[in-house]
C-alpha cells in the first residue's frame, strides 16, 4: 500500500509548516506547538526512542529549534519536507563523540530539553565527530515522508 505525494505533501505540511489541511486537519491556534527541536544523537534513537535516547553529550552541546512555520521550512514537494536554512549547533568546549543521527521532535522549549517525542529521524551522512572548537551543523536537513 501507498500514500500519495499529495496527501504526504499535506501531512508534512501540517505538521513542520503549521498549515490546516482542508477538510482533514487544522492547525489549532490556541495551544499549538510553535518549534521543532531538533537533536544531535550518537546512535539511532528507532522508533521507540525519545528525543534523549544516545544524544550527543559534548561539552556546550545543546539542542536547536526550528520555527514551524513557512519561514523555518520549505514547502514539501514529492512527500519531501526540508529545513529553510541550515542547521548550526553550539560549538564544543570539550569532550567529544561522533554524530551519526538527529531527530527533529515536539518542543515550545528553547532551548528543547527531556524526552521529547520524536516526529521522525534520520542518519547524518557524513557522521560528525564532535569536540573542542567543532561547530555541527546539518545542511540540509530533508524529512521525507513514505
Amino acid at each position: 500500500m501507498t500514500i500519495s505525494d499529495g496527501v504526504e505533501n499535506s501531512i508534512l505540511d501540517l505538521v513542520f509548516r503549521a498549515t490546516s489541511w482542508a477538510g482533514y486537519a487544522m492547525q489549532i491556534t490556541t495551544t499549538s506547538q510553535v518549534a521543532v527541536a531538533v537533536a544531535l544523537h550518537r546512535a539511532d534513537p528507532g522508533d521507540a526512542g525519545n528525543a534523549a535516547t544516545s544524544e550527543t553529550t559534548y561539552t556546550s552541546y545543546t539542542r536547536t529549534s526550528i520555527s514551524r512555520s513557512a519561514a523555518g521550512f520549505n514547502a514539501p514537494a514529492s512527500g519531501t519536507v526540508s529545513a529553510a536554512a541550515a542547521l548550526s549547533f553550539p560549538a564544543g568546549s570539550g569532550g567529544g563523540d561522533t554524530v551519526s543521527f538527529f531527530s527533529a521532535s515536539f518542543s515550545n522549549a528553547a532551548p528543547a530539553t527531556g524526552t521529547q517525542t520524536i516526529l521522525w529521524s534520520g542518519a547524518v551522512s557524513p557522521v560528525i565527530g564532535t569536540g573542542s572548537g567543532v561547530t555541527p551543523q546539518l545542511s540540509p536537513i530533508n524529512i521525507a515522508l513514505d
